[in-house]
């Protein structure tokens, strides 16, 4: 299963974000969320949904093998990460964000929270494939 994102239903409330920075950090701060909302503008009300889709390009250039696959997802495992931002680098999507506070990057383990917490559906499971 898979995080799906329909942009069009995205309100931009950041509810995904605040509650990713919750479950993992126990903060209030969007800013320490594996996910990202981009704000197009000028086209007011327009959002975009960046999230990890799990395709591992960041387990391949760890170069301390801090990033482990799961079944469907990739872990980053933070005592192993020496945070050389390869795996920053790397990412095709952008998603493996970093804060001054945290000493590896913020990755998305598909805890699936930001899917509960989503009220317009913009975040969704789907069969992966």
């Amino acid at each position: 299963m898979k995080i799906h994102v329909d942009n069009q239903l995205c309100t931009g409330c950041r509810s995904c974000q605040i509650v990713c920075a919750l479950v993992h950090f126990k903060v209030n701060n969007p800013k320490k969320s594996a996910l990202k909302i981009e704000a197009r503008f000028p086209d007011p009300g327009e959002y975009r949904v960046h999230i990890c889709f799990q395709c591992g390009q960041c387990a391949e250039v760890c170069p301390e093998e801090a990033i482990r696959q799961d079944g469907d997802r990739y872990l980053l495992n933070m005592e192993k990460c020496t945070f050389c931002q390869a795996c920053v680098e790397a990412c095709p999507r952008g998603v493996l964000p970093t804060h001054q506070e945290l000493p590896s990057p913020i990755k998305c383990d598909n805890c699936f929270e930001c899917l509960e917490i989503c009220a317009y559906n913009a975040l969704s499971l789907r069969e992966s494939g």
